[in-house]
């Protein structure tokens, strides 16, 4: 990189270092002075570049060390739609998705009251874990209504789509409005510990449950995330004033 780099760049280099495995969880970044004399930067810089990568949660401060690689993160929502409008993908880098089963379920009482359907209801259901670098960060569970499936039958099928909810709104010709997510802890099933890899008896999760709408109104997914207690869940947003 030129004697002109940005923090901006300093920062994404890192981070693709972050994503793409070569830098780990728990593994101790350069310091200051090292990243000065890499990029030819001064201090002011660096630590701009360090405070953004802090802010994504890739990194942490640990008294003693200094800044270290922070534990298998899962984005939220929001940098999900963004990353599916910037690249075709919903996924991001390092990580990949593992179907684990599709089909038809009857609604429980969770996910009935907020697909506003009666409980029992059959609803299309697919499961599937998500790792970053192999290492598996959250067991996530989407609920479709029979609107959405009908339009997008590629949800029936065991293959990631790269985006379903991208999908379906295009398909249904409405944009996707607003995202709910509530967030709970609890204590994992046998089904979330085998698919986490999670050990133990009495093992805390935390659980996030979204209900995603459109701009008509319609919900198009109702979603259960589980992540271990060692994965970060990831939200960043704006405090600016809306223009």
């Amino acid at each position: 990189m030129s004697e002109n780099t940005g923090y901006a760049a300093i920062a994404a280099h890192y981070r693709q270092q972050i994503q793409n495995g070569e830098l780990r969880p728990g593994d101790t970044m350069p310091s200051m002075r090292q990243v000065c004399d890499e990029f030819g930067v001064a201090q002011t810089t660096a630590n701009r570049a360090f405070r953004r990568l802090k802010m994504e949660g890739l990194t942490i401060a640990k008294p003693g060390v200094g800044t270290i690689v922070a534990g298998p993160a899962s984005n939220n929502i929001a940098t999900r739609v963004a990353l599916h409008a910037a690249t075709g993908k919903a996924l991001d880098g390092g990580e990949t998705s593992q179907v684990l089963e599709v089909g038809t379920t009857g609604a429980d009482e969770l996910i009935a009251s907020r697909l506003d359907v009666a409980p029992g209801t059959p609803v299309h259901v697919r499961r599937r874990v998500v790792s970053r670098g192999g290492v598996p960060v959250h067991l996530s569970s989407s609920y479709y209504p029979a609107y959405v499936v009908a339009v997008t039958p590629e949800l029936t099928q065991p293959v990631s789509t790269g985006g379903s909810r991208e999908l379906a709104a295009e398909r249904l010709g409405v944009e996707q409005e607003e995202v709910l997510e509530e967030v709970t802890s609890r204590h994992a099933t046998d089904q979330e510990k085998a698919a986490l890899g999670l050990t133990g008896e009495n093992v805390p999760v935390t659980q996030v449950v979204r209900t995603v709408t459109l701009t008509d109104g319609r919900v198009v997914e109702v979603a259960v995330k589980v992540a271990g207690g060692s994965t970060i869940l990831r939200w960043s947003t704006s405090l600016r004033p809306r223009a």
